[in-house]
């Protein structure tokens, strides 16, 4: 029996982490996990039931009723939420804005990552985060950490958001990727950070076709040697 393969792609946010994890699961025949879905799907939950974030018991009795599950449709992975499709409404700009704090909560993260291990043992996987190469699976086969000039990532935040309708100033969008990187890079649980055995990708100037051989080259590589 042929060992599974975990790709790791960890990295700030719009730096086209999910973009690349989705292309690569294509070309792999992978199962791709969006992590980050997954915590926007949390913080979607918290914020319709108004869980009080501050309160370990009202997050920890929340999380009890909290399904979440992956499926497949148009070469596309969709996210549900206690069986509702919620793959576009955890895009909004109101769950950008909260999914950092929930993502810092340690009983999410503990929640979070139990499902994503999980996931990891059935099968080959492709999964994005934060965390991924250096906590949820530090032992994964290939790591990579993926970043971006900030004034790229803001332009590539707000074409995301014009394509559903929103249109936010480029100096808010600026300013909500720097106050979700400090978080992120800041927080007790889960910070992100570069994996110290991470392949680093800077994807300010390269098309998506270019990431993703790069990215293969990677793959291949790791599969000759574990052969």
């Amino acid at each position: 029996m042929s060992k599974n393969i975990v790709v790791a792609i960890d990295g700030y946010s719009s730096c086209g982490k999910s973009t690349l994890a989705k292309a690569l699961a294509k070309k792999l025949h992978f199962v791709y996990v969006d992590s980050g879905a997954m915590y926007r799907a949390v913080t979607l939950y918290f914020l319709r039931n108004l869980v009080d974030i501050t309160s370990e018991k009202a997050v920890a009795e929340a999380l009890v009723n909290i399904h979440l599950d992956f499926h497949a449709r148009d070469y596309e992975t969709h996210i549900t939420l206690n069986g509702e499709e919620v793959s576009n409404e955890i895009r909004d700009m109101k769950i950008s804005e909260m999914v950092s704090p929930v993502s810092a909560l340690k009983k999410v993260r503990t929640e979070m990552v139990n499902q994503q291990q999980r996931m990891g043992k059935t099968a080959n996987i492709v999964m994005d985060g934060r965390d991924i190469g250096t906590v949820v699976f530090p032992q994964a086969e290939l790591k990579i950490f993926m970043t971006a000039e900030p004034h790229i990532r803001a332009q590539r935040r707000k074409l995301e958001l014009l394509q559903k309708g929103e249109d936010l100033p480029l100096e808010e969008i600026v300013e909500n990727l720097r106050k979700r990187d400090e978080i992120d890079s800041n927080r007790s649980e889960g910070p992100l950070k570069r994996a110290f055995d991470a392949i680093d990708l800077d994807t300010s100037f390269r098309s998506m076709d270019e990431q993703v051989e790069f990215v293969l080259e990677q793959v291949r590589r790791v599969q000759r040697e574990i052969k």
